[in-house]
């Protein structure tokens, strides 16, 4: 019996102490040498009185701050309590360093509920200092050497360094611990370098928690002078006036001197001259006919070029042919295909036109649609009717040749009655209509015994 009301005494009681709860981060980031502020609050509850409140770390106190005794701090110089009170105590930590990352429990002690506890995982990071450059004494010598370096110096955690170029190469990287936890890490381009490699591009890139820097480079190889000579075409002839020679050339360093000489030591002749790197010719004769070497100087070295010149005696016109006809295949391509393209396309056109013609031709029926039999009956006796009379000329006796006799007697003349005369003149008259074409065939030139008998003749007739 006592059990059962025990429980119901301290039923209230555990009901308030699940109520009772601690707030604090779960995890924070603290830069090494800044502060860093780790809040620790408790809700109120009337019922319930906070005794002490208490941060540790690893089972050490750190601070203890209490109602009735006050605060109390082990290293004053290192960690504070903010304004505490039995409903917050904020722990500040004045200058972080790598050794105190870890786990901060914020322990409240309750009466009459007991302890409760809250944990704030706290990691401590270092911002490096980021730094690359191009090795500016790289060689190309034919030996493998580094030509860039990059340096991410007293990070935590220690960054990660990669490089992007097109060119090929190793890559070497080393790492160094600090004294207060922090990390450098040095990554070293390594290749055999060439005179193309100078001022090629080269990117390192360091990735760190705090932030993702690239760091564009040029690369800086040092090699003697490559030197080229131009202006010489073959085609030097005697008298020929206004022709140079050009001295081109590059280095790292930069070139500081060009010396035109000739090939077997003996002095420019007197129709040449010599300026910086350029080689003039007034007039090209048989002293001309030699060898002129231009020769380049840097830091590192000399470089020469040799350029061989043969004087003609007259001008070589196998060049200009070739580039004449070169020329003039390429201006007969061009009319070619213009030509083809205009054909295709008059085609095209032609054959478009043929197409709508005969879509118009075959579009539908014809629009003229003839009458049918008995309409077009009645609209030529209509026509009849209104049509005028012919006169009948008077009766007549032909004599323009003997009569036929029948029989011994004389036949008489046929004479077409009014009635006969007007049928036969509707008739002609219909056929010229319906038939026009019979109106320009002549009639015929000698007349017929008919027509000398007086019959009247269709010009159907003579079709």
């Amino acid at each position: 019996m006592r059990c059962p009301l025990l429980l119901l005494l301290l039923g209230p009681l555990y009901t308030v102490i699940q109520a009772q709860q601690i707030y604090v981060k779960e995890t924070l980031t603290g830069i090494i040498d800044q502060e860093a502020i780790l809040p620790c609050t408790i809700s109120s509850d009337p019922n319930i009185r906070v005794s002490q409140i208490m941060w540790e770390k690893g089972g050490n106190s750190i601070a203890v701050y209490s109602p009735q005794h006050g605060t109390h701090v082990s290293e004053p110089n290192r960690y504070q309590l903010l304004e505490p009170s039995p409903s917050s105590a904020t722990l500040r930590i004045l200058s972080l360093r790598a050794a105190e990352e870890g786990d901060y429990s914020c322990e409240v002690t309750l009466f009459p509920a007991g302890n409760r506890k809250a944990t704030t995982k706290l990691a401590v990071i270092a911002v490096p200092q980021n730094s690359a450059e191009a090795n500016s004494e790289a060689l190309a010598n034919g030996e493998e050497q580094t030509v860039a370096t990059c340096r991410s110096s007293n990070g935590r955690p220690p960054s990660r360094i990669t490089w992007q170029t097109s060119l090929p190469g190793n890559v070497t990287t080393i790492m160094t611990n600090g004294t207060n936890g922090t990390y450098t890490v040095v990554s070293r381009y390594v290749m055999t370098p060439t005179s193309q490699a100078d001022g090629m591009p080269i990117t390192c890139n360091i990735d760190h928690e705090s932030a993702a820097v690239p760091i564009p480079l040029r690369l800086s190889v040092m090699y003697p002078p490559e030197v080229t000579v131009e202006g010489y075409d073959d085609n030097w002839h005697l008298k020929r006036n206004g022709v140079f020679l050009t001295c081109s050339a590059k280095g790292n360093p930069h070139p500081t001197s060009y010396t035109w000489k000739t090939a077997d030591g003996s002095s420019l002749p007197p129709t040449v001259r010599a300026k910086d790197n350029m080689l003039y010719v007034d007039e090209v004769d048989e002293r001309v006919n030699r060898s002129f070497l231009c020769e380049v100087t840097n830091a590192l070295g000399s470089r020469a070029y040799r350029q061989d010149v043969l004087v003609r005696e007259k001008p070589n016109y196998s060049g200009a042919g070739a580039t004449g006809g070169i020329i003039g295949g390429i201006i007969a391509a061009i009319v070619g295909i213009a030509v083809v393209v205009t054909v295709i396309l008059i085609c095209r056109q032609q054959r478009k036109n043929q197409t709508a013609t005969d879509d118009e031709d075959f579009e539908g029926p014809p629009a003229y649609k003839p009458p049918p039999p008995s309409i077009k009956l009645q609209m030529e006796k209509q026509s009849a009717e209104e049509m005028p009379l012919k006169s009948i000329p008077p009766p007549s006796e032909s004599t323009d040749g003997p009569e036929m006799e029948l029989n011994g007697k004389t036949p008489p003349k046929y004479q077409m009655t009014p009635e006969s005369q007007r049928y036969s003149a509707l008739q002609d008259d219909y056929v010229e209509n319906e038939n026009p074409i019979y109106n320009v065939f002549p009639g015929p030139v000698n007349a017929s015994p008919r027509e000398e008998e007086g019959i009247v003749m269709s010009p159907a007739v003579y079709v």
